[in-house]
């Protein structure tokens, strides 16, 4: 048979295998119904796989892909004594793959998803901070590395898709989500997307990139509500990083929850078809969201239908939903033609050949190879480059002699600074602010929760005045938090629902009206304050909060968006000056939730009466001062050359002017003044992150190609429109340089 010919091509091979299944089959090869981690049972030290895998495996005549095998959270209901891991990961593996391989006529393999938003969500899952923090650090080729880690511990257990958060941007602070996006700004969104995906793509695992399209827009930050946007939004600020991603050959993507014009992307065949595969020329699997094509039934009335009108669409593959358990009877029904579900099962075919598994289907048994934080440093590289010095008035650095006194209750619980998609951790996994800063300094430090993250109990707060009384200066620890190992319960989709005293204001579900400190924290603040003792301030969180009081009367401010398992320990060396500070702002952060929307890049049409930011996109400062020097910057270029690939280079001298060896991260931002169409007060287009060594120059150049210098016009049509730019070059909130540019004919 021509499809087990290994000398035949991916593509041969599976059109032949096609050829000779049926359409339950076939149907069956674009489910993924079943909770990967309810398909076994770890009871005693012995693994067996259950009746409702089997059951499953029945009904499908195989398995296309089974989701979250290796998924350990309060939802799976997985954990450190229950879940799997080591050896028992891969022999867990295989003996799902045997059952499947053995009851499918033609022994088809089944694919394995699963979840990597920041880090594989598995026990012993190598962690890195949150994307928001990601996107703080401004360093493309670290998160590449970090993810090429991430991608090896995925490859180690068999994985094949791995589900990773990217295309979203953050436009509503009060979206519970905000954490999983890298920006609010399209040309840093898009350099982190490409990065973390050739990162982990590279190790050949294939990423699936979520969510496709438009999904941080949100109505009022409410999670998966609509987005209420036109074309022209949706090609400036949501397509980019998209774009982007199928330029690096993302081998997945995945639908959103949302709808566009009253159109929900799992819907959406110009959006799938038309704009995804037809423009940016994507030619991998569009896998679909939790249970999302089921909300297809307020359309259709029926499972057959939505799971038809999914497909036709340009769905391929389901996610938990019950509508494509409905495929071989909406073929049969007419709802959909055979010839639609034929192509979307070659796609699934033709990946497993390519991928070997019809030659190589299991694993070898061995233990797996560990990934230590210590021995792949990324993630705490990651940790260190992503806090954003908002405020110092000198306090900071601290002397290490000098008393301390940490306050909060984000100072001592790991699971408050890994964010939401997280695994179980083993105890003494990862190192928190208090931690960090007792190994710094090599004693111990008084410490006082105060309060907790959301609830209203004040009962500690009396005990933390006390401490800061006696301390020189005190570490205030606020925040938020997407721990869901506080007691947290689920929606069918896995999003957390939250209510009563559950220690979570941020992550999948928990959206918030307010942007203020969440529980008791103004109030602990308020106290702290009070004693006139100099304060630092850390605000560990998922999202940008409007803390304009906490940051006035702050001595020092340090903003840290989830910053990962070793976030404690870099946070600590930040404090005590042994290394500078470098993040800076992937989101502006707002005065208060009236002043949204709170993005730099707004219309120029409809300026704000006043502005909304606190701090704006791209801020932060450093233990150091950078000086620029022998600016050069370009007079004009014709659409000729842009067409031809001529860029616009711009040249300058960094000078480390202090006593400390630092990053510098200069931005190029770009305005056009007049032209067919209203354009935005000012957009990013370029930047680098590099380190200048204390009293060093360094001579660097941005370049502006024609993307640069394309818009969509009056009728929608991208092309480079001619006339006058404003060129600024900016290094964490301040002006450089700037320059009048002209594009002629």
């Amino acid at each position: 048979m021509l499809y087990l010919d290994k000398n035949r091509t991916p593509q041969e091979r599976a059109r032949d295998l096609l050829s000779r299944m049926d359409l339950r089959e076939k149907a069956g090869q674009l489910a993924q119904k079943l909770f990967g981690f309810r398909c076994y049972s770890f009871e005693g030290g012995e693994l067996s796989l259950t009746e409702e895998f089997k059951d499953e495996v029945e009904r499908c005549s195989g398995l296309g892909t089974l989701y979250g095998l290796y998924r350990a959270d309060p939802w799976s209901k997985r954990g450190l004594t229950n879940g799997l891991s080591g050896a028992n990961a891969r022999r867990a593996y295989d003996m799902a793959q045997r059952w499947v391989m053995e009851h499918s006529r033609f022994g088809i393999p089944m694919l394995l998803s699963s979840e990597c938003p920041h880090g594989h969500q598995a026990l012993d899952g190598y962690l890195l901070p949150v994307n928001l923090a990601a996107g703080a650090a401004w360093n493309p080729e670290l998160l590449r590395s970090a993810y090429r880690v991430c991608g090896e511990q995925l490859k180690e257990l068999g994985v094949d898709f791995s589900l990773m958060s990217m295309l979203d941007m953050l436009r509503d602070p009060r979206w519970g989500r905000s954490e999983e996006c890298y920006s609010e700004d399209p040309c840093l969104s898009a350099a982190m997307a490409r990065a973390a995906l050739e990162g982990c793509q590279s190790q050949g695992v294939v990423a699936v990139a979520k969510h496709f399209c438009a999904q941080g827009e949100t109505t009022g930050g409410v999670n998966a509500s609509a987005a209420r946007i036109g074309p022209r939004e949706l090609r400036e600020i949501h397509l980019p990083v998209m774009k982007a991603c199928c330029e690096a050959g993302a081998g997945g993507v995945m639908a959103a929850y949302n709808e566009i014009n009253g159109v929900f992307c799992h819907a959406n065949r110009e959006l799938l078809q038309d704009i995804l595969r037809g423009e940016l020329g994507f030619a991998g699997l569009v896998m679909a969201d939790g249970i999302a094509i089921d909300r297809l039934d307020q359309l259709t009335g029926s499972s057959a239908a939505s799971g038809a009108l999914a497909l036709s669409s340009g769905v391929d593959v389901g996610l938990w939903d019950e509508a494509f358990s409905h495929l071989e009877e909406a073929v049969r029904q007419g709802l959909v033609p055979e010839s639609v579900l034929d192509k979307s099962v070659l796609r699934v075919l033709e990946l497993k050949f390519r991928r070997g598994l019809f030659e190589k289907p299991y694993l070898e048994q061995t233990p797996p190879k560990t990934f230590s934080y210590e021995s792949h440093p990324e993630s705490l590289e990651l940790s260190r480059q992503s806090p954003v010095l908002l405020k110092n008035d000198g306090v900071l650095p601290l002397k290490a002699e000098c008393s301390i006194a940490v306050i909060g209750p984000n100072a001592a619980c790991i699971y408050n600074q890994l964010g939401d998609y997280t695994p179980a951790q083993r105890p003494g996994t990862g190192v928190t602010l208090l931690e960090g800063l007792r190994q710094e300094l090599g004693r111990e430090i008084p410490f006082e929760q105060g309060c907790t993250v959301c609830g209203g109990e004040t009962d500690g707060i009396p005990r933390a005045v006390e401490l800061a009384k006696e301390s020189d200066v005190v570490v205030l620890a606020l925040g938020g938090s997407s721990s869901r190992f506080a007691g947290a319960v689920f929606d069918s989709n896995g999003a957390a629902v939250v209510s009563g005293r559950v220690e979570m204001d941020c992550g999948e579900g928990v959206d918030s009206p307010s942007l203020t400190l969440p529980g008791a924290q103004e109030e602990l603040a308020e106290r702290i304050f009070a004693l006139g003792k100099p304060v630092v301030t850390v605000v560990i969180a998922g999202r940008p909060y409007a803390i304009p009081e906490i940051c006035e009367r702050s001595q020092a401010v340090v903003y840290a968006f989830y910053p990962g398992p070793m976030g404690g320990k870099a946070l600590a060396e930040i404090l005590l000056g042994k290394l500078s500070p470098s993040g800076r702002l992937p989101a502006s952060l707002p005065k208060s939730a009236g002043h949204l929307p709170c993005y730099y890049n707004y219309k120029s049409s409809a300026a704000p009466p006043e502005v909304p930011w606190l701090y704006p996109f791209g801020y932060g400062l450093s233990y150091t001062s950078f000086a620029f020097s022998e600016l050069s910057f370009p007079k004009e270029i014709s659409v000729q050359e842009l067409r031809q690939g001529k860029r616009a280079e711009i040249s300058f001298t960094v000078e480390n002017t202090g006593g400390m060896g630092a990053y510098a991260v200069p931005q190029l931002f770009l305005k056009k003044p007049y032209g067919s169409i209203v354009h935005r007060a000012k957009e990013l287009k370029a930047f680098e992150k590099f380190f200048v060594p204390a009293g060093e120059k360094l001579r660097r150049t941005l370049t502006l190609d024609k993307s640069s210098f394309s818009f969509y016009g009056p009728e929608m049509r991208l092309d480079i429109e001619t006339g006058e730019y404003h060129l600024m070059l900016e290094e964490g909130g301040t002006v450089a340089g700037r320059a009048v540019f002209y594009v002629t004919e």
